[in-house]
């Protein structure tokens, strides 16, 4: 099969590979479409900013290099393991990517295998990705599509479930209101995911005038950062209050220290962006406003399904964001989302 396998920096390969079969408790998807995400970008160019080596075999998977990239994707089951039950042949479905995690560790034993440092996923660390033409995953983690929900739409399940998790961790209630700093696809995932829980009063900052127009189209307030005054803007949305929370989305200082600064008091800020550098921010801001800062990596197997079922509603919208490339032009897309160029790239595999 024809995959696409990463084998250190700024070299990617698309190759063939031999086609994996399912073991017991396994399925094996046909892939339809896979999403380039940020952390790909991550492998791609700053491989020494990831959070894990890729110089030895994972401890829990023997995972080395060359890795087949992908763990955004969507496929159809077209052959089953023993001992599969809940999934079907035929069955299209969303791949939770996360693979293994410790079991032993804090973060493990508190719910949280995302932030376990022996963490592995499909797509970086866990033999095998999306990025191909076949992919093998236990059954569990093949999540069924509605009838409603589109393979190119399942492609979009994990990169938007990263912005439910992160509009979850802010706590805003319905009627509430909130900051969105980057307009990518997980900025995007965030502004669909607070418009499904019911929070109506969101701004998005987004300094690229191509990624603002997006959301323009989508029915996003927007702003430019640089050139327009945000804290007027959100004090217009506001009545001077204050958002009541911020999602940095944009990995950059700049967005951080001028998502604080918009918070009402009490407020919380939620990171859901890798940043590449260290910032530098005064801690008395949080003394006085009593601001809450809070991490989001991830999601959980529940908000997967629940952005399934809001798709399945309807609350999402693909128009003018989503642009889909064949397999090959992986690298040249990679190239054109480190520009902060578009939306979401999604490869066609099928």
């Amino acid at each position: 099969m024809k995959a696409a396998r990463f084998y250190g920096k700024e070299d990617v390969r698309i190759e063939e590979v031999p086609e994996p079969s399912p073991g017991p408790g396994q399925v094996k998807l046909r892939n339809a479409f896979a999403g380039i995400c940020g952390s790909d970008l991550h492998f791609f160019f700053y491989p020494e900013s990831l959070p894990f080596s890729l110089d030895e075999p994972h401890p829990l998977t023997g995972a080395t290099l060359p890795q087949i990239l992908g763990h955004e994707f969507s496929g159809t089951v077209v052959e089953i393991g023993e001992g599969v039950t809940d999934v079907k042949i035929g069955d299209r479905c969303a791949v939770f990517p996360l693979a293994v995690s410790c079991g032993k560790c804090a973060a493990c034993r508190r719910g949280l295998p995302f932030s376990c440092r022996l963490m592995g996923a499909l797509g970086s660390n866990v033999e095998g990705g999306g990025l191909s033409e076949f992919t093998v995953c236990d059954a569990s983690k093949a999540h069924v599509l509605p009838d409603g929900v589109d393979l190119r739409m399942g492609a979009l399940v994990e990169p938007t479930a990263v912005g439910w998790h992160a509009a979850a961790r802010s706590g805003v209630e319905p009627g509430g209101s909130a900051l969105v700093a980057g307009a990518g696809p997980i900025g995007i995932g965030a502004w669909f995911a607070f418009k499904a829980r019911g929070v109506e009063k969101v701004l998005v900052s987004e300094p690229s005038a191509d990624r603002r127009a997006i959301m323009a189209a989508l029915g996003a307030r927007v702003i430019d950062p640089v050139n327009e005054d945000l804290a007027d803007a959100i004090d217009s949305l506001t009545g001077g209050d204050g958002v009541d929370a911020a999602v940095d989305a944009a990995g950059a200082g700049a967005a951080v220290t001028s998502a604080m600064a918009c918070l009402v008091p009490g407020g919380r800020l939620v990171v859901a962006a890798l940043h590449e550098h260290t910032m530098d921010f005064q801690p008395t801001h949080l003394m006085m406003g009593e601001t809450g800062i809070v991490g989001a990596v991830g999601y959980r197997p529940e908000e997967f399904d629940e952005v399934i079922a809001a798709m399945a509603d309807g609350f999402y919208d693909t128009t003018g964001w989503v642009r889909e490339l064949p397999l090959e032009g992986l690298v040249d897309a990679f190239h054109s989302l480190r520009r902060g160029i578009g939306g979401k790239t999604l490869l066609r595999l099928g």
